[in-house]
């Protein structure tokens, strides 16, 4: 077994106190039966371990016993970020270094905020995809960590929108930021500074090549200014409706914020049914009218004409659809 697997074990047992053989297992992803020869190593090494039988049993240290080889290594110092990010810390390739830094942190606090700590890791979980979406499978992660930290430029072959979809670029970059659960890569290509997905990344090779990156360079500050300068990209018009109340209240769920948002400042009552009339950011036509028909009957266009007109036409062509009687037979 590795020794950090050993001082893992150690300092599991030092924060929690007493531990089952299956807990050890599933805490250091190993079997029942190699965690039995793990604490036999630990006695053999002179560590006071002994076990406690029966159901609420389990193997803990001697009273008083405390390691202090408790400092962290340089991949566990990265992994504090994520400590109570677990799926993304895996997707980096940072899930073994989130457990042993944390082990290491509960091992190095006193009984009293130890306790604490663990009773707050246990009543907060962080889940980052947004619902009705799976996982994206992202394989270059990894590496573009290890690019990102050495900084070292990496080759990539990289699918984009707009033709040609496939196109090949020597990036150097210069951070990773995850956006409801979808990462994102910033990175400088010559003298340009741009955002690539990362799901978008068909091959990478990492290169010799060495970079610094600017001084003034700030992630946070290029990822607020790159949010402001894609709302204004994406929402080209305007569009007037009518809500009822239950159209309204299911609002959040089936378009972006940001037209929610517009429809809670915007809104003025109309008639006294509860029914309310706001402005809001729009694409395209035929964009607004996918979003705005999941709402059925409980939203009106009233403006511009031209989307009124679209969201008539695919209704008709529904009621066309639905009114055969009978499902027609494809072409």
């Amino acid at each position: 077994m590795s020794a950090g697997r050993l001082l893992s074990l150690l300092l599991l047992l030092q924060s929690r106190g007493r531990v089952s053989a299956r807990g050890i297992a599933d805490e250091l992803g190993v079997s029942v039966r190699t965690a039995y020869r793990d604490v036999a190593r630990l006695q053999d090494a002179g560590v006071p371990v002994y076990a406690e039988p029966g159901r609420r049993g389990g193997y803990q240290l001697l009273d008083g016993y405390r390691t202090r080889l408790t400092g962290m290594s340089e991949g566990e110092a990265r992994a504090l970020f994520f400590a109570g990010l677990p799926g993304p810390a895996a997707e980096l390739g940072l899930a073994a270094e989130v457990t042993a830094a944390r082990l290491k942190l509960l091992a190095a606090l006193p009984p009293g905020p130890r306790e604490e700590a663990a009773r707050t890791a246990a009543v907060f979980h962080v889940d980052a995809p947004g619902w009705y979406r799976e996982p994206e499978e992202t394989p270059h992660l990894p590496l573009l960590v290890d690019a990102v930290l050495a900084r070292h430029a990496v080759d990539v072959r990289y699918r984009r929108w707009r033709a040609p979809q496939e196109v090949s670029r020597r990036l150097r970059p210069y951070g990773l930021v995850l956006k409801s659960g979808t990462w994102y890569l910033v990175a400088a290509s010559d003298s340009r500074t741009a955002t690539y997905r990362v799901t978008q990344i068909l091959d990478a090779t990492p290169t010799d090549e060495r970079f610094d990156r600017p001084r003034d360079f700030d992630l946070g500050a290029y990822w607020a200014t790159y949010l402001d300068g894609f709302r204004s990209r994406r929402h080209t018009g305007t569009a007037t409706i009518r809500l009822s109340p239950r159209g309204r209240r299911r609002l959040p769920d089936n378009v972006p914020q940001d037209v929610a948002r517009a429809v809670e400042e915007t809104a003025t009552p109309v008639g006294d049914n509860g029914w309310v009339e706001a402005v809001i950011p729009t694409e395209s036509t035929g964009h607004a009218c996918g979003e705005l028909l999941r709402l059925g009957v409980d939203v009106e266009v009233v403006a511009p004409a031209g989307l009124r007109r679209a969201m008539a036409a695919t209704v008709a062509a529904l009621a066309r659809t639905y009114g055969a009687g009978s499902p027609q037979t494809p072409l």
